[in-house]
């Protein structure tokens, strides 16, 4: 007998639970989100409120200082999952330009 699960998975990586806090950043854009899960290929965040969010973002980790370019492929309420792509991994130091407003709200978050 076959097991089925109640919602099917459909990431080819398996997910890992993460709560983190985080913020969100595109143009017009800086919200404070949890990073609930996240997989090699991408993450599933949590807002505080339901918002429509840009194609692209940068989240941003705000305790381990970095920052990951991702498209937003779905969203449902106040959730959302993002498919990872570029990334910084030291948002203390010096970032590329396009990342230069994830580490300014990474900064105003607590980051050091």
């Amino acid at each position: 007998m076959a097991f089925l699960s109640k919602s099917p998975d459909r990431r080819n990586e398996p997910r890992r639970a993460a709560n983190r806090r985080g913020v969100l950043v595109g143009p017009e854009v800086e919200l404070a989100c949890l990073i609930v899960d996240l997989s090699d290929g991408g993450y599933r965040v949590r807002m505080d409120r339901a918002l429509s969010l840009p194609r692209t973002v940068i989240l941003v980790d705000i305790s381990a200082g970095t920052a990951c370019e991702a498209d937003v492929v779905w969203s449902k309420g106040q959730e959302a999952g993002l498919k990872g792509g570029s990334r910084v991994n030291a948002l203390g130091g010096l970032v590329p330009a396009r990342f230069s407003a994830a580490r300014e709200a990474w900064l105003r978050a607590g980051g050091r």
